[in-house]
């Protein structure tokens, strides 16, 4: 089973014309051989899968793990100060593929849109 790296970064969003390349996410993941999130090598490697969530301003960095609930996928972060559970909107339906988006729902937030702009193995 192959871990990769997924970069996602801000979008064209609403009040956010051009996106936001500094702001974003970094996942640790395993992916089927069509790209989407595997569910059977996530339980079998929950500890290495992670999340980054990355930003010019220091308090909204995060680290915490990518977790799986039911049929939804969710970045549950490690810190009390750093923010409640992030919802993926049908993150196992995505192709995690360069050029494609995603929605991901911070707590208490509009949901954002956010382009995968590298996929690479580790």
């Amino acid at each position: 089973m192959t871990l990769s790296r997924i970069t996602l970064q801000l979008a064209r969003n609403p009040g956010l014309p051009a996106g936001d390349p500094a702001r974003g996410y970094t996942l640790v993941a395993p992916l089927t051989p069509d790209a989407h999130l595997d569910v059977e090598a996530w339980r079998e490697n929950r500890k290495a899968c992670r999340v980054v969530r990355f930003s010019p301003v220091d308090d909204e960095h995060a680290d915490g793990r990518l977790t799986h609930r039911g049929d939804h996928w969710f970045f549950h972060y490690d810190e009390d100060d750093e923010g409640d559970d992030e919802a993926g909107y049908r993150l196992g339906e995505h192709v995690f593929k360069e050029g494609e988006y995603v929605t991901v729902a911070s707590f208490g937030e509009e949901p954002l849109t956010y382009k995968v702009t590298d996929v690479s193995s580790l």
